[in-house]
């Protein structure tokens, strides 16, 4: 996909304590915080972030980034997994969230993403409808707010 990326495991229970270090090691002008979440049986209300396996983690690690870089143009994130509180994640400074319909997305979805955002001018505000659309589970899974690309291009090339 021709995007330079810096990858970690860290479980979603410990990313609010790791991400600031993480980042600070490896600046990034785009960011994916995912695993694994789900919606807990017997439960019904969607608001409620206690209902949620790891959402909380995602929101609480997200909020701490944004204390520190607090331009969602500086840094693009993408936070979430399946059945994730989009609102949540989203309200705590998120650009991207899943999951807006509660559904189980594709583990490729996140990437899709990150490629979007990364080839997309800095000049231009992403579609969200055709971002959406480049995801292979669509708008029930992935959203988000406007969101500037990072693309930047330069001019002349040198042949060197």
């Amino acid at each position: 996909m021709n995007v330079e990326a810096t990858g970690y495991w860290v479980s979603e229970e410990d990313q609010p304590e790791k991400v600031v270090e993480l980042l600070e090691k490896n600046p990034a002008d785009i960011l994916i915080l995912t695993g694994h979440d789900g919606f807990l049986k017997r439960k019904s209300d969607f608001s409620n972030l206690d209902n949620y396996r790891t959402s909380r983690y995602f929101v609480e690690a997200v909020k701490k980034i944004r204390r520190i870089i607090p331009s969602k143009d500086t840094l693009v994130i993408f936070a979430g997994a399946c059945q994730s509180h989009y609102e949540a994640i989203l309200k705590a400074g998120a650009n991207f969230a899943s999951s807006p319909m509660r559904a189980l997305i594709h583990a490729l979805d996140p990437v899709f993403v990150a490629e979007k955002v990364a080839h997309t001018p800095i000049s231009e505000i992403i579609p969200l409808e055709e971002l959406t659309a480049d995801t292979i589970t669509g708008a029930k899974g992935i959203g988000g707010i406007e969101t500037k690309g990072r693309l930047r291009m330069a001019y002349p090339q040198s042949p060197y």
